[in-house]
This record gives structure tokens, sequence and C-alpha cells, in this order.
């Protein structure tokens, strides 16, 4: 087990919140429920994580917020990245644990690079970059899902800004934290990216084909950090999730949405010594069970990133199959 970090107690008393009861929080509003409300006291998700140091971008709602609720339950340090001032507040009064905030601009290199050696220095260190933060299609149409966005019609400063966000920002943060990562030899990016569905479909430019580049750009740095003890994995929900960046005028009923508290366990893995070795891989959070072994769990909601079968197939002339775990994902 990793020594725990030494912490600078200065920059503690200032921005992390100590140990407090979790609120339940009503499923139903556009926040997260506490974890132990799904799982039951005794059913939490454990992954030793004590002396992880994790940056969460995107924690101040929606997905980044359940994993850095299962990150911080499991012992880790949760450094949660956004500009989203209000939510990482809501974000901070649900932890139980180490939890602090970097209100930072992900798309602007300067404070990409603050924000990474500023976790480094005042927190002691840097294991797990997680790049949740994202845009969805109302920056460009909030109707979307009932007066379509066909691509020509989409506004190229509102289009730049979602592509910003979505793809330069992880980039920008990766970039920042890839050096000491390999330094140590040891280190993780976890990048959420969304289904190949989301990714190709009409309406939905240019969100999807922002995930298109992240979950490419995926596969190309797990490639760069080949036996350096670091990786680069990809995690996504497995459907439309339950969060604001799905309107309730949208066609999907509410209750029939991927929880967000799907995302925690399979985030916690990634971010252990029990992932270790397991590179340019995309996960299904829906499919993984908490209370399932890791090896039937990697099983079922495990594949190659960016769906590689498919350019096997395009590189020999045979048409790519459907079968297996790829096209659905």
């Amino acid at each position: 087990m990793e020594k725990r970090p030494h912490i600078n107690k200065q920059y503690l008393s200032k921005r992390f919140v100590r140990s407090r009861s979790l609120p339940v929080v009503d499923a139903s509003s556009e926040d997260y429920p506490d974890l132990r409300s799904l799982y039951g006291e005794t059913d939490m998700p454990s992954r030793d994580l004590e002396g992880k140091i994790i940056i969460v971008t995107g924690a101040g709602s929606g997905l980044g917020r359940a994993m850095t609720l299962a990150l911080v339950e499991s012992g880790a340090i949760v450094a949660g990245v956004d500009v989203n001032v209000d939510g990482m507040n809501e974000t901070q009064d649900m932890v139980k644990g180490n939890f602090t905030q970097i209100k930072t601009d992900i798309t602007s290199v300067a404070e990409a690079n603050d924000a990474i050696a500023g976790a480094i220095k005042d927190i002691g260190g840097l294991h797990v970059l997680i790049n949740c933060a994202g845009l969805g299609m109302p920056t460009l149409r909030v109707d979307y899902w009932n007066n379509r966005l066909y691509f020509w019609e989409a506004d190229p400063d509102k289009w730049q800004r979602l592509m910003d966000v979505n793809v330069r920002g992880a980039f920008l943060m990766a970039r920042a934290a890839a050096p000491h990562l390999l330094e140590q030899k040891w280190g993780r990016i976890i990048n959420v990216t969304t289904s190949m569905n989301t990714m190709i479909r009409g309406g939905n430019m240019p969100y999807g084909q922002s995930k298109a580049s992240l979950e490419a750009a995926s596969c190309a740095w797990a490639d760069d950090f080949k036996g350096s003890g670091v990786t680069c994995n990809v995690l996504v929900p497995g459907g439309a999730a339950d969060t604001p960046m799905v309107p309730n005028e949208s066609p999907y009923a509410r209750e029939n949405l991927v929880q967000p508290v799907v995302m925690g366990p399979p985030a916690c893995w990634l971010a252990s010594n029990d992932s270790d070795g397991f590179n340019s891989m995309r996960f299904l959070a829906r499919n993984w069970n908490p209370e399932d072994t890791d090896e039937n769990n990697i099983q079922s909601a495990g594949a190659p990133a960016a769906w590689p079968s498919l350019a096997d197939a395009a590189a020999v002339g045979q048409p790519a199959t459907t079968h297996g775990k790829d096209i659905p994902r």
C-alpha cells in the first residue's frame, strides 16, 4: 500500500471538507443520490485508494460528481475541477472525506497547467486524471431534441466552444499531467466518451464528434504510454445518463436512463493498482457489477477502445462484423 502523501495543512484547512454525513438526495432532482441509498451501508463499492490523489474534471455535476463521491468513499483525495462554482459547492456538501475545489477553465493552457501543478504542490502529488468535463448539445440548441440541428445550421463559435471543452480541455489536462505521471512510473488517465451510435448520429453534431475525437485520442495516448506504468482508458455510462445534459424534453423516460452512480465502481477500479496492465480499453459502467469479481467485470464490461475490429476489417477489405462487444458500445 502506498504511504499517504503529505498534505499542505494550510491548503487543507482552506479547501478540504472533512467527514460528514452524506445527505440522501431526491433521485428525481438534478443532483445524485447518496451512494448508500443505492448500495446500502454495508454494500458500498470498496476499493483501496488510500493515498491516491485524483483530479476529476466536471466534478460539479453529473457523472463527474458520481465518480467523485465513489472515489472519496474509497479513500482517495479528490481535487474537483470545474467552472461551475455552485455545482462544486453542492458536490462538496455531499462529500464524505478529502475533497478540494479547483476552479479552472480547462480550455486555457495556463489554467490547465496551474491546476495540475497546484495539485502536485499543494496536495502532495497526482496519480489519476479523469477527464469528464463536457458540454452537450444544448450549448448549440436548447430544444435540439424536438428541433433537429443540421450541421450547416450550427453556430461556428458555439461549435468551437463545445469542441474546446470536450476535446482541447481533455488534451490540455492530460498534457500537463503526463510528465509527472511518467516520472513516477505509475498513473492513470481515464476519459469519459460515449457510444458509437451517439458519435455518428445526425443532429448530434458536434457533441458526438467531440467524443469520437476523445476516444481516438485515448488510444493514441495509450500507445504513447506503453511500457511506462501509465495507462489511458475510456469509461462510458453505457447509455443515455440521468444528468442535466439530457433535458426533460428528450424522448427518454428519466426512470429508464442510466443512473450516474454506476460510474463509481469501474472508476475506482481503473484508479487502483488492481487495473495495472489494462491500457487502451473502454468500459461500460452499467455492465460493471460491484458484487462480481474483477475478472468477470472486465469480461462483461470491457472491450478495446475505439473499436479496432472495424479498422482491422477495413484494412483487409472485409466487412466489419457486428458480432461480439464492439458495435453496441
